[in-house]
């Protein structure tokens, strides 16, 4: 029965895009970001329908789109760069099988990225992306918001959403940080979508689902969820009215949602605080370390897949006790293969020092030309929309950076498709700029009206 809801789902989502092509992109992204694939037992399994609907976005984007302004902007540029270097790494990759499998699904994302801006004509088509961007990703995080509640909390590793299958968004620490980058976003429909306008059923929805996605980092147990949340609040913070009240809500609001925390959340949280008792944490800097001394040897990278061959060791340290009475239970801890648990790190061991620059600034542009963007229009009542949501891609782009230092989402495609969206948002209103500074060279001449 699912197999069928899912078939028809998609079956309309093509055929409508038979009439607007561009309903294809956002097809595309859809699939791309659920993989409803996952969630049947055969019917979309034996269909290449991720294959099918990319080819038909371009291919509409082709056919029936005007390309009479297209401009390639600096960052497509950086971006099919990076995806030229990543290409070069691969070649010559450490462990070139396993690389070519990554590599199976980072050129696509980068790929489509790329593509994404030149479909962003209008503002109603950036907004319609951002609307399935965000429904998308809604579908996991209401499911997993739900559990989290029924559950009475969840827990690391054991929250269930949708699939078991532990990886894309549905990896504890990556649907955690992206639903808590996604929650300006959400609150920018709230005040100026037009495709669902802002009535009393939206905002409710919408601030329902800004719930669901607090929930998630409590579901997963995930401290990155909790750092990213903290980010969330003190970004939102330059845009508040009343920033005092603000403050005093926000302090007020974590007080009492303290008594109605699980343990299992609160109990992973306080090892923030101890790094060297965690197994997790005491990893991540070794990984990080032989990582660092990889790249001194080999500046250009190993490819993807290379953190295979590391070999680390590290100490932990267990305080038992209070403070009087405390007794330390050290361990040295040997392993090997470990992940890099750091889209930094990632991006140094697989891409060396020429790609995580490239990376690097492929970010850094994109929160800076928000900037810019935030600037320019916050006195154009014309325009009014444009600087709220240039600064919801921006804090969305910043709490995605923070989560990036302890997961390896370099490559994360939902993120990538943010990047589109903001490229496209600065080409189109750069379109916008150069149609209203345009003036003819001569003045027309007056029409002379027969006698």
């Amino acid at each position: 029965m699912r197999d069928l809801f899912f078939v028809a789902f998609l079956g309309a989502f093509f055929a409508a895009g038979f009439r607007r092509p561009f309903i294809f992109v956002l097809a595309y992204v859809y699939i791309d970001i659920v993989s409803p694939q996952r969630l049947t037992y055969y019917l979309l399994n034996a269909v290449p329908i991720s294959l099918i609907a990319v080819v038909l976005s371009v291919g509409g984007w082709m056919l029936a789109d005007d390309k009479a302004e297209t401009r390639i902007a600096p960052r497509q540029v950086l971006i099919v760069l990076l995806l030229a270097y990543c290409y070069a790494t691969t070649l010559t990759a450490d462990f070139p099988v396993e690389a070519l499998d990554k590599w199976g699904w980072v050129w696509k994302a980068l790929a489509f990225a790329a593509f994404l801006p030149f479909t962003l004509r209008t503002k109603l088509r950036i907004e319609a992306l951002l609307l399935v961007m965000v429904a998308s990703a809604a579908s996991i995080i209401i499911v997993g918001g739900a559990k989290t509640i029924a559950s009475g909390g969840g827990g690391y590793g054991t929250l269930n959403l949708m699939v078991s299958n532990n990886s894309g968004l549905y990896e504890g620490s990556t649907i955690s940080t992206v639903a808590v980058a996604i929650i300006p976003l959400i609150l920018w429909f709230t005040r100026h979508g037009t495709i669902f306008p802002p009535d009393w059923k939206v905002k409710g929805f919408c601030y329902a689902l800004v719930f669901s996605c607090l929930l998630i980092p409590v579901g997963t147990s995930t401290r990155t969820g909790l750092l990213c949340i903290g980010l969330v609040a003190l970004l939102m913070l330059r845009d508040a009215k009343r920033k005092l009240l603000y403050l005093g809500l926000l302090g007020a609001m974590g007080v009492l949602a303290v008594p109605f925390l699980p343990s299992s959340f609160t109990n992973r949280m306080s090892t923030i605080k101890t790094y060297k008792g965690d197994e997790s944490a005491s990893t991540r800097l070794a990984v990080w370390g032989w990582t660092w001394e990889y790249a001194k040897e080999h500046p250009l990278g190993g490819g993807f897949e290379m953190y295979r061959q590391n070999k680390i060791r590290y100490d932990t340290e267990k305080v038992e006790g209070d403070a009087s009475n405390a007794t330390v239970d050290r361990k040295l801890t040997v392993d090997q293969a470990r992940a890099f648990h750091s889209a930094y790190f990632e991006m140094l061991g697989e891409q060396g020092f020429p790609g995580l620059a490239i990376w690097v600034l492929i970010n850094l542009t994109g929160i800076l030309r928000m900037e810019v963007l935030r600037h320019r229009y916050r006195k154009q009542a014309e325009y009014a929309w444009v600087t709220p949501l240039a600064g919801a891609l921006q804090s969305a782009h910043i709490v995605y950076l923070l989560g990036a230092a302890f997961i390896a989402i370099a490559f994360q495609p939902f993120v990538y498709m943010l990047i589109g969206a903001q490229i496209g948002l600065d080409t189109y209103l750069a379109r916008k700029r150069r149609a209203a500074a345009w003036r003819p060279i001569r003045a027309p001449r007056p029409e002379v009206v027969a006698a």
